[in-house]
Parts: C-alpha cells; structure tokens; sequence
C-alpha cells in the first residue's frame, strides 16, 4: 500500500459544486437564493447574553480538550431522554460545528484502503472527507422511488471484505429524507451481520414534519458500541456562525483517538460559545418549536408551487429544510439548469451534480427564506419553466 497525504489527495477533490453558483450570483442585483442551508433566524437572545455573560465574567480560558464539563453533561443527559441513547459527559466530544465532528469521527475510523459506503445523494463533505482520510468512497444510489432511502438490498451488494464504516443522515440534506425506525433496523441487522461502523449524522433532527419523530441509530438495539452520533447546534438553535458540534461514542478506544486528533488540532472549541450552546440546551425550548412549525409551512408552500410549473416535480421532503427537485423532463443537466435559471431569472439553486454521481437529474432547493421570498422565486421559477 503506497503512502497516503492530505496534500496529494487534495488534489483529487474538485472545489464544492455549490460554491460555484455562489460565486457567479456575487454581483448580481435582486437575486433570490434557494441555496443557503442555514436557518434565516437570529440566534435567540437568552443564548447570545448566556455567552456575552461569560465573556464579561472573564471565562475566556481553554475549556477542558473535549469540551466544557457542564456543557458535556446536559448532552449526555439529553441524549438519554430526548434520543434514548445511553451516554455519559465521558463520552461526548465537543467539536467545531457538525463539520470537524464529522472529520474526527471518519479520520478516526479508519485506515488507508478502507472503504466507506455513502448513501448518494449525499452532503456534499462525505466523500471529499472520505478521500482526504485515505479512504475509498463507495456511493450507493438511493432512488426516488424509495424517497431517497438507503434499501439494505443496495447496502449488502455494495460490501466487500474491505469495507469498513457506513455514513448514514437522516433527515437528510440534500433530499429531506427521514429514515423511520423501520428502516433503520433494517439497516442495522446488516450493520450488526458485517460488523461495520457507522456514523449518523443527526444536524437535522429538530426538523421532522407532520408529527413524526426523529430515532436515532445508536438508540437501535445491539447498535450504541458501533454507532458514532454526530450532530451540532448549529442547525436546531440557529447558531450556524458559532461553530458548536458534538459526538459521541461509547467505544472507548475510537473516542480516545478522536479526542487526541482534536488535541492536535484547535485544542478545545471556543469557551464563551460553549456557554451559549449550553444556555441552548437548558432554557426554553420554544423557539425550536416554532421554527419548525414556520418551515413545515414554507415546505408545503413550496411543494403547492412546484405543483404549477412544467417540467419538473418533487417528493415531499419529510424534514430537514430541503426539497431535491426532479427536472430531467427539462432535459438539462442540473449544472445546465441552475445556471440559466440564475442567469435568466436570478434564482440561486444547487445542481444535484454536487451531491453525487446518481443525482443529475435534480436541483437542491433550499426554503429557510421569508414566504414573499419564496413565492418570488416561484414565480421566477414558473415563468423560466414555460420557455422550456
């Protein structure tokens, strides 16, 4: 096996697909972008004076490597009511946003050569970050016929005496797919059977819609040793700029090697921001309830919109703040697509060639925008369709 180096595998990853139409929007007057995955609400107020507080109370210390003690506490209390998994503060690592937890998890995890199955279509930082770790990507195609949920036929085909780790997200970015427990415990008997490694990345599970609940894998029987549960406040209390993240293992030995890759990197996270993520966790919890309730109804106004236009449809996304638009009735490619649409009708819209090999034939549309804002670029998006 030849060496491996970050460096050399930088150059294998092509600059992000959604930067790119980012890039091309700069500049442009009166552009409308359904591109951006973050909330469009301030961070509460009681959580931004918690941190101010700490600041003027002088706790601009390191915190302890893994993460404020207090803070890793309520996490691990959190975990065992809210998501039914068993943890202790000894367990939890707290991390740069979802992003570094997600980093730490699969360098941590596995060695060069060793495969790592991804469920496409997929965040678009599985596989560059599989790559940079000296892993192989095996992306699996998750049909729209299966509302973008990994089959276990899909999974068991795709395993080889190399594969090691399987990175699963539910609710899903790009697609708004939720994994119900059903299927979850499907793909846990192949998880348990192979004895595979798994990271859930759970950023979205605030947002589930129509009363259904979010289950977390390492809840699932025999799974909480091979499970690592990634996820972050950046989503849930609209604190995306703070960069506050977490894991958690119960596997000793990888959680050791995890937190010593983050010794060597930033150390610990931001002290005064971990005294806000943890206002967060501990007053009220209203303000969760109400975003979700505000973007069940924007993504109902938007499934109502797609409704009206040619060429194109959509499953209805069950959570997160996403919705994978089919478009290749239009016959164009979605690179093709999201840059007329931008070009002739100033919409922003991330092609599903970001997200993977199987998803050219869709757009990501992102709705955390006011509903005038949304309605706008429907009628954009209407009036682009008719030309086609």
């Amino acid at each position: 096996m030849t060496g491996h180096s970050i460096s050399s595998a930088l150059d294998k990853i092509p600059k992000s697909g959604i930067r790119k139409l980012f890039d091309l929007s700069q500049g442009m007057e009166g552009v409308i972008s359904l591109g951006i995955g973050e909330p469009d609400f301030s961070t509460p107020a009681h959580i931004v004076e918690a941190s101010i507080k700490a600041l003027k109370e002088g706790k601009t210390y390191y915190s302890q490597n893994a993460g404020l003690f207090e803070l890793r506490k309520a996490i691990s209390e959190k975990m065992k009511k809210e998501n039914g998994i068993n943890v202790s503060e000894n367990e939890v690592l707290i991390t740069v946003g979802g992003g570094q937890a997600l980093s730490l998890a699969i360098q941590a995890s596995i060695k060069s050569g060793e495969e790592v199955i991804v469920p496409s279509p997929s965040f678009v930082a599985y596989v560059p970050t599989v790559i940079l770790s000296g892993g192989v990507p095996v992306e699996v195609e998750c049909k729209e016929e299966d509302k973008f949920i990994l089959s276990p036929d899909s999974l068991e085909e795709n395993i080889t005496e190399r594969t090691e780790l399987l990175i699963l997200n539910t609710p899903s970015n790009p697609t708004g797919a939720v994994m119900a427990k059903k299927d979850l415990e499907d793909i846990s008997d192949i998880v348990i059977e192979y004895n595979l490694k798994v990271i859930s990345d759970e950023v979205y599970e605030s947002f589930i819609y129509d009363g259904k609940k979010h289950v977390s894998m390492a809840s699932l029987n025999g799974m909480e040793d091979s499970v690592i549960t990634v996820n972050s406040f950046s989503k849930t209390y609209s604190m995306t700029g703070w960069r506050v993240g977490y894991l958690l293992s119960k596997d000793e030995s990888l959680f050791e090697r995890m937190l010593k890759l983050h010794m060597y990197g930033p150390v610990c996270n931001n002290t005064f921001a971990q005294f806000g993520a943890l206002e967060a966790l501990k007053g009220p919890q209203e303000f969760v309830h109400n975003m979700r309730e505000e973007f069940q109804s924007r993504r109902d106004l938007l499934m109502n919109r797609i409704q009206e236009m040619n060429s194109v449809s959509a499953i209805k996304p069950e959570g997160a703040f996403y919705l994978f638009m089919n478009i290749s009735n239009t016959r164009m490619t979605s690179e093709e697509f999201s840059e007329k649409l931008l070009n002739e009708e100033k919409v922003v819209t991330v092609p599903g060639s970001a997200f993977g090999p199987y998803s050219d034939g869709f757009v990501r549309l992102a709705y955390p925008l006011k509903t005038e804002k949304i309605n706008e670029a429907c009628d954009r998006m209407k009036r682009f369709l008719s030309k086609y």
